[in-house]
């Protein structure tokens, strides 16, 4: 995923995350919880750019597996 892809990700689950809110019904859990997965897992990614960007490394980012991203301190 190049960064743009992932702002773009980023910004798509965030709308889709807030219409699901808006009328959440007991079938949205499962959907909310695998867009939350996901957000976390690109915020990580995003955070990485900016630690490539300013360590001066030329390296993209790259999508952690939710099980890394899911033992992360909040």
């Amino acid at each position: 995923m190049v960064d743009e892809d992932i702002y773009q990700r980023i910004n798509t689950l965030v709308d889709e995350e807030k219409v699901l809110r808006e009328h959440e019904t007991p079938e949205d859990v499962t959907r909310l919880a695998l867009i939350e997965e996901t957000l976390d897992q690109c915020w990580i990614c995003c955070a990485n750019v900016v630690r490539c960007v300013n360590s001066a490394r030329s390296r993209k980012a790259e999508v952690r597996d939710v099980d890394t991203v899911e033992r992360y301190e909040q």
